[in-house]
């Protein structure tokens, strides 16, 4: 009986110990005051004038300065000497093969043949005209000049007469007209055979193929082959030796703020932490035909934008770059001289409109804004912010206007 009345005992003590243990834990920091300020770790900074700098990426793809892809030309026959062999380096003008001209140089022989007979024609021609002229300077002196004609009968007295008259001039000068004419005729022949001869000499010539550029030989395909919709691939394909280039597309939010020679970066993804230095060499007017070509986008690519083609010329060596490679391209645009910036992070977005945070008397004051131009890490305020106040840089749903701040930490 005893037992039991000291284990009730010791339960009894056991609950109130809890109880006041509870009690005290419960109620050992006090509540805070309705009107005492919640201290919250505020960060801020001060609105500051800085020249922003927009880095615009884009991607591209490197290629020759230019190339040559020479195609079979099937109305020229066949093929019937190379020139050059792959990686050899040639200059414009090297021939590269010959078309098989035999039968035009048997056109262009019997044609130099036919042209030198007839102007062999024309030199007797022009030597008959010359001995008329001679002869009718010499008749028109004997014209009226009376002459004694010695008589062939001995006894007879010698007979006076006037052996040549104008009748005999005109006679010859006829002769001449006529020959004349017919020297002129021969001359036309002689241009006719002339102009054949030049024409066969072009088509001779148009038969050996020369490179139009100074490059390298990629490939010669001496199987090419015409088909029905024209030729598979080409016989020849040359490579330009200059410099590569890297072509691609921006998009039309990129293409208004990029200029001609503005400098760029170049990266290969094929290398890491490696780059290149470059120069905006175009951006077109023009945008990308649609369907045509890659697109190799952009920094706003796809949906209703429009692409535009640019180039970019590569300024270091491109000796260990390759045709081919894609790239990333790194663009920065200055500014216009300095702005009033605050980091992109200070800022609310809501409802179309945009707000910040500014400490003042501490107190949080929120602020409608206006912003212009920005770069990856400010954005520049034109309405709504002076120079040197302080704005919270990290706001949260917590702040309010008229808040009151205790302590905070300024950001240099």
């Amino acid at each position: 009986m005893k037992k039991k009345i000291w284990i009730w005992t010791l339960s009894i003590i056991v609950v109130l110990a809890i109880g006041i243990t509870l009690f005290f834990t419960l109620n050992k920091s006090p509540k805070m005051a309705d009107n005492e300020v919640e201290e919250l770790p505020v960060m801020v900074q001060k609105a500051k004038e800085e020249e922003l700098v927009e880095t615009i990426l884009v991607t591209g793809k490197i290629v020759p300065e230019d190339e040559q892809k020479v195609y079979m030309e099937p109305e020229k026959g066949e093929i019937s000497k190379y020139k050059v062999k792959e990686n050899q380096k040639v200059k414009a003008g090297d021939p590269l093969f010959i078309y098989d001209s035999s039968k035009l140089n048997r056109q262009f022989d019997r044609a130099v043949r036919e042209r030198d007979l007839i102007q062999s024609r024309a030199q007797t021609e022009i030597n008959q005209i010359a001995e008329l002229n001679k002869r009718i300077t010499d008749t028109k002196k004997k014209v009226g000049v009376p002459q004694k004609v010695k008589s062939d009968d001995p006894e007879a007295e010698d007979e006076t007469i006037i052996p040549v008259t104008q009748d005999d001039v005109n006679q010859l000068l006829n002769e001449k007209v006529q020959l004349e004419l017919q020297y002129e005729g021969t001359k036309a022949e002689i241009e006719g055979a002339q102009e054949q001869i030049n024409e066969l000499d072009a088509q001779i010539k148009a038969m050996t193929v020369k490179s139009k550029i100074n490059g390298i030989i990629v490939k010669v395909n001496k199987n090419a082959v015409n088909s029905e919709t024209g030729v598979n691939e080409p016989v020849i394909h040359i490579t330009s030796s200059k410099p590569f280039k890297v072509i691609g597309t921006m998009s039309e939010f990129d293409a208004v703020k990029i200029q001609k020679d503005q400098a760029v970066i170049v990266r290969p993804k094929v290398y890491k932490d490696r780059e290149w230095k470059g120069v905006v060499e175009t951006v077109s007017q023009f945008p990308n035909d649609e369907g045509g070509g890659e697109d190799f986008g952009g920094g706003m690519g796809g949906g209703n934008v429009t692409m535009y083609p640019f180039k970019v010329g590569i300024t270091d060596d491109t000796t260990e770059l390759r045709q081919g490679f894609h790239v990333s391209l790194e663009v920065k645009i200055s500014g216009d001289g300095n702005s009033l910036v605050v980091p992109h992070m200070a800022i609310i977005d809501e409802d179309g409109m945009s707000f910040v945070y500014v400490l003042k008397d501490g107190k949080l004051e929120r602020r409608e804004i206006q912003t212009g131009k920005m770069n990856d890490e400010f954005i520049e305020l034109t309405e709504g912010v002076s120079l040197g106040e302080l704005v919270v840089t990290m706001p949260n749903e917590g702040m309010h206007d008229g808040m009151e701040v205790v302590s905070y930490d300024e950001v240099e």
